[in-house]
């Protein structure tokens, strides 16, 4: 009997979690990455209350902290405590009104103190030289597969650092993103809203390249993606493309740690600003819904700002003689 309690109880949990969840899709507009990311959050919280004999209907307070407390002793980042506690926060104000609870035992809850970290990126020097290394591959003779994987590699990394593209949105650009007069790529992001990047000559004669050895390939006819696969969804996953990229960053001379997807939109939106581009233009490219996230990028800001005091100051250059 204890046993049927105790599976009746999950499936309470669980369906509560899948109800959180149809909200966050049909209200927010969350994508697949985000909700399981949620679902993740959750069932390890449910996990834990679940040792305890609780239920996500019957834990207070206390619970909630027990659980952070022990999240933080485990030796997690503050950066993964305070996504965690995000989750039940919204979680629990979710149970609330939908009248699932008859209070919020995290309304009261504080997040563990952490400083954002600046972003990783790398200089102009260093995606210059992974560029040459990909385009220097996809030149190499080799039988048409490996051809066209190389060229897909490199149309990848020329459109990502053009565009400053998350690289869930990169791997799942539709094939109608690659018309031959395109200027700009329209983008599918978070919360379901779109936006057009600008796409420069050198992003455009990579995807020419890698349309040309597609079409030879026969696949683009019987895919919509860009970027197609034989996987599940269909298209590229971020982390195929993520493993392709290791090899070229080593023929670069980079540390396989040093580049990353990620680490290219950084580049991109670092170096716009390096070069004088407006904050808030660059929050319009990435889409950013806050320009509080964009703001990570100000000590590029602060750096050239101290270069042109340098550089334009009529004492600038002068020695101090102090």
């Amino acid at each position: 009997m204890a046993e049927g309690r105790a599976q009746a109880a999950r499936r309470s949990d669980e369906r509560q979690i899948a109800l959180f969840l149809d909200m966050l899709a049909a209200e927010r507009g969350a994508q697949a990455n985000t909700l399981s990311a949620y679902r993740r959050d959750l069932a390890d919280f449910g996990a834990y209350l679940a040792r305890s004999g609780r239920l996500f209907v019957t834990a207070g307070t206390q619970d909630l902290r027990a659980y952070l407390g022990g999240q933080s002793q485990r030796g997690l980042r503050a950066s993964t405590v305070a996504r965690r506690l995000s989750a039940v926060r919204q979680f629990y104000r979710f149970l609330y009104s939908e009248g699932l609870r008859k209070d919020n035992p995290a309304a009261i809850l504080e997040g563990p103190r952490r400083t954002r970290p600046l972003p990783k990126t790398l200089s102009l020097d260093e995606v210059d030289g992974l560029l040459r290394a990909a385009a220097a591959s996809a030149a190499v003779a080799a039988p048409l597969p490996e051809r066209l994987r190389a060229a897909r590699l490199a149309c990848l990394l020329e459109t990502l650092y053009a565009t400053g593209l998350r690289v869930s949105e990169l791997v799942a650009l539709p094939m109608s993103a690659a018309r031959h007069d395109a200027r700009v790529v329209v983008v599918r992001g978070k919360g379901n809203k779109e936006r057009m990047v600008p796409l420069n000559n050198a992003a455009k004669n990579a995807m020419a390249a890698y349309l040309d050895l597609l079409a030879q390939s026969r696949r683009e006819a019987k895919s919509k993606w860009l970027f197609p696969s034989f996987g599940q969804s269909g298209h590229l996953t971020r982390q195929h493309f993520a493993r392709e990229l290791k090899p070229v960053a080593a023929a670069a001379g980079l540390r396989a740690n040093q580049v990353s997807p990620h680490v290219l939109r950084h580049a991109f939106a670092s170096h716009l600003l390096h070069n004088g581009a407006d904050l808030r233009v660059v929050q319009t490219l990435l889409g950013h819904a806050d320009i509080s996230t964009t703001q990570i990028y100000t000590h590029v800001l602060d750096e050239r700002l101290k270069s042109l005091v340098r550089e334009l100051h009529p004492l600038g250059e002068a020695d101090d003689p102090r």
